[in-house]
């Protein structure tokens, strides 16, 4: 059974043309001005693909540093040895250390932090960690750039807003792309470079239209449908 909207979101909703494919200078500015909750929302890309993810060679995901960051205080941890361990604190590192850290999250399931960062070194015992960190798109991987060792760069690109993106069983990747309080060129330049980011991303072995839709929105607002015919001729995404 569907779950009811409310009065605000339906009116919010009334604003959208579900028949319109909205360019994506249109639709920011939409997004900021149907908010109508108090807090202040995140808003979201979904973008469905036109691949299988059950193939390996179809798989799409990566990872994009959004010029104006996510809004928020990114809480990072190191899992290193040695000097590393001292690099990531004087880096700014909110947590760092070696094996405890490991320990801890085992022992506690402790996941007070947004972002995991391990040496090469390390992996063996945070390869331990994969049911815990796995499921919440925490382990560290060579791919996305969070098992390094250049902890230094890898912190400062957390901090700066980097997002790893993924495609799901499904087909389609969620991401965040800031917050409704950004000003509008701020939040068009984040959701600009995380389209780019993903049509970059294109497996050689994805065939046909790659974006089947793309819909942006914020956290409590209704979806608005991108217009995709654009970006299919993005050269890449063709």
């Amino acid at each position: 059974m569907a779950r009811k909207q409310g009065k605000k979101y339906l009116a919010a909703a009334k604003q959208v043309d579900p028949l319109k494919p909205y360019s994506l200078k249109e639709a920011v500015p939409l997004v900021q001005k149907l908010k109508f909750t108090k807090f202040d929302e995140t808003v979201e890309v979904h973008m469905r693909l036109g691949v299988d993810p059950k193939h390996a060679d179809q798989m799409v995901r990566g990872t994009v540093v959004l010029p104006h960051g996510l809004g928020k205080k990114v809480k990072v941890l190191v899992i290193a040895s040695g000097d590393k361990i001292r690099e990531a604190e004087a880096a700014g590192a909110d947590f760092f250390g070696g094996e405890e850290m490991v320990t801890k999250i085992q022992t506690e399931n402790w996941l007070d932090y947004d972002s995991v960062i391990a040496t090469p070194d390390m992996m063996r015992s945070v390869g331990k960690l994969g049911k815990i960190l796995g499921p919440r798109g925490l382990m560290p991987n060579p791919k996305t750039g969070t098992v390094t060792t250049d902890v230094v760069k890898a912190i400062t690109e957390a901090k700066a807003g980097k997002v790893e993106f993924r495609v799901d069983k499904t087909g389609v990747i969620h991401a965040p792309v800031g917050k409704v309080s950004f000003t509008t060129d701020n939040l068009f330049a984040n959701a600009d470079s995380l389209i780019h980011a993903v049509l970059r991303a294109k497996p050689p072995a994805a065939k046909g239209k790659f974006v089947r839709s793309v819909t942006i929105c914020s956290t409590m607002g209704p979806g608005i449908s991108l217009d995709t015919v654009e970006m299919n001729a993005i050269k890449g995404a063709a």
